[in-house]
């Protein structure tokens, strides 16, 4: 079964990621890897993957909102996935999900609904607009593993949450509701869960009003120093995973996370 569905209403037949129209020049992509509770599984990556490479080629469209589903917007790492990290099967970078919305031409809009935890929270956050809800659970926790941030982390947090929060969440790797992070002074709208998505596809909407050529040049402008830098820092924290992942201490926190 293809992993990207693409029509006029939002389908749940299963498939971990699909694509839909949601208004004149607005496409919705929801990720829905039920399974894995939106963990970053080969479907999922796959899916991903290839919706913001159509999404890519389409002329007809001038925002995208990025979702998830129930409570749960992504929940980064595998199991599997760290464990490969951590024997040095692959590295990060071999996956490329960060910078999916930094790199979309037309702007993305994160509609955060449920928890974004570790690389998922990331993920969101490269998004040009986002939207939290204020139950649900946002944290960069890699530390909690015993390995340094990854997937562009050390840019988009302190960039997007001011330094103070960002080397707070990263170092102590805690979890934050969103309305905890509301009185923190986070620059996003923070609504109940049930109002996050609505509000979502009523922002994309309205930049959807203006020209595409407008809506992109004006991205590439406000994005084009975050795509310059980021290249660097990845390089960077690939370098502090080389120093940070391979300890025996890591390989036992992820299987007491997970269970062996």
């Amino acid at each position: 079964m293809s992993a990207i569905i693409a029509d006029s209403q939002h389908t749940d037949d299963g498939a971990p990621v699909t694509l839909s129209e949601a208004g004149e020049g607005v496409l919705l992509v929801r990720m829905q890897d039920r399974a894995s509770k939106n963990t970053f599984s080969d479907a999922l990556i796959a899916g991903l993957t290839d919706v913001f490479a159509r999404i890519g080629q389409r002329q007809d469209c001038k925002a995208v909102v990025l979702t998830g589903y129930d409570t749960y917007f992504s929940s980064g790492g595998t199991q599997e996935g760290l464990r490969d990290l951590y024997e040095g099967r692959f590295k990060f970078t071999d996956k490329d999900l960060y910078s999916l919305a930094l790199n979309c031409p037309v702007p993305v809009v994160a509609a955060m609904q449920g928890h974004g935890i570790g690389g998922g929270f990331v993920l969101g956050l490269f998004a040009d607009l986002v939207v939290l809800a204020r139950e649900s659970v946002y944290t960069a926790n890699f530390m909690k593993y015993g390995f340094t941030p990854g997937m562009g982390s050390t840019l988009i947090l302190p960039h997007k949450l001011g330094p103070a929060l960002a080397a707070e969440m990263m170092l102590g790797a805690q979890t934050y509701r969103g309305e905890e992070l509301q009185r923190r002074g986070v620059a996003f709208p923070v609504l109940p869960r049930e109002q996050v998505l609505a509000h979502a596809l009523e922002l994309a909407r309205n930049l959807a009003e203006k020209p595409r050529v407008s809506l992109v040049a004006l991205k590439d402008h406000l994005v084009a120093d975050l795509r310059q830098r980021l290249p660097r820092y990845i390089e960077q924290e690939v370098a502090l995973h080389e120093l940070t992942f391979h300890q025996p201490e890591v390989r036992a926190r992820i299987d007491a996370a997970f269970g062996r």
